[in-house]
């Protein structure tokens, strides 16, 4: 990632209210993009948006809705970006079980109305649409999924982020392509770090669990998961994007980030390390039938490795570390805009593994 390749530039970033989406927004801030926001009001309270006071660095917030083709078309156009960064979306697993028709609206049918505003806005030269690593047809093997595995999802989730990259390959080939738009999709694996509250999520039920004094319930203790910091895939967003406005067509296609094979691990294993840096924490399997999620996924990101030069930084014990010392932060009352900046910074200085 070139930080003067950002100064100045203008990037139309959705989702910029979640917890991705706020790390990014920040980063490019810092790095001197012009970042235009549009998104939903913060999914959750407290959020990292809020504690971290994104806003302040943004040169326009919108609130407004991806279903809402109007409203986004006009934002897009007054923003007047050459990059566009999609990462609005409904991002849950089990959410989806309980709203699958709103899941497949926002995910599927958002993405295509993103795709559509970006046809009539003439300053977009590259769009990266973020997916999910959950967008391949699981078949429970023990290598990682590659960009040309067909894609799939057994719940209503990661089929919809399956679809949605079956949009954007539609709009690539039908469109943009021909437009002059340069569009790559980018499938991130599980992400961790300091102000995610999501719910049904493993780090923020954990720390909801520590302060309640209770043992954490844990559905698949086994289950196997490509765990990284937040802040590697949006280095990867980060560099896709520039490729795509240097070299054009040439990247236009899936790229998956996902961290080293050795940090592919069992949710059992996070657990542990969590209790260990964390004593008189303590968390248990509940008994009865659960929903179906994936057993075994990772990702062969070996594609980004060699043709964006991008790697991974920090190790997943690293990972872990940063993600407790910015959630004991937070507790303690420190200011966590510029907290999550010296984090942004030590990553950017820590050499590639």
């Amino acid at each position: 990632m070139n930080p003067s390749f950002w100064r100045d530039r203008s990037v139309f970033l959705t989702g910029h209210t979640g917890f991705k989406g706020g790390w990014l927004a920040l980063w490019l801030t810092s790095l001197g993009a012009r970042v235009h926001g549009f998104a939903l009001q913060p999914p959750t309270d407290p959020d990292f948006f809020s504690v971290a006071r994104v806003a302040d660095g943004l040169a326009s917030h919108t609130i407004g809705d991806i279903r809402d083709a109007d409203t986004l078309a006009k934002a897009l156009r007054n923003a007047e970006p050459d990059i566009v960064l999609h990462l609005a979306a409904q991002p849950l697993v089990r959410a989806s079980y309980r709203e699958p028709v709103e899941t497949y609206a926002v995910n599927v049918m958002g993405t295509v109305h993103l795709l559509e505003a970006v046809r009539s806005c003439k300053t977009v030269k590259a769009v990266v649409n973020v997916t999910t690593d959950k967008c391949y047809e699981n078949k429970e093997w023990v290598w990682g999924y590659r960009e040309s595995e067909p894609m799939g999802g057994h719940d209503p989730y990661s089929n919809s982020k399956g679809c949605a990259e079956l949009v954007t390959s539609a709009y690539r080939a039908s469109f943009l392509a021909n437009a002059g738009v340069a569009l790559g999709s980018a499938r991130a694996g599980n992400v961790i770090g300091g102000g995610d509250w999501a719910g049904d999520r493993l780090i923020p039920d954990f720390f909801r669990s520590a302060q309640a004094g209770r043992a954490l319930e844990v559905r698949f203790p086994d289950a196997t998961r490509p765990w990284q910091h937040v802040l590697e895939p949006l280095s990867g967003y980060l560099a896709l994007a520039e490729h795509l406005i240097t070299h054009g067509q040439a990247f236009a296609e899936p790229w998956n980030f996902g961290p080293g094979e050795e940090d592919a691990k069992p949710v059992r294993w996070l657990l542990d390390h969590l209790t260990a840096q964390m004593p008189g924490t303590h968390w248990h399997q509940p008994g009865g039938e659960q929903l179906h999620e994936a057993g075994f996924l990772k990702l062969d990101s070996s594609k980004a490795r060699a043709r964006l030069q991008w790697a991974p930084r920090w190790t997943l014990p690293e990972a872990l570390r940063r993600t407790v010392d910015w959630h004991l932060a937070w507790t303690a009352g420190r200011d966590m805009r510029g907290f999550s900046l010296e984090q942004i910074a030590e990553h950017q200085a820590h050499p590639p593994s």
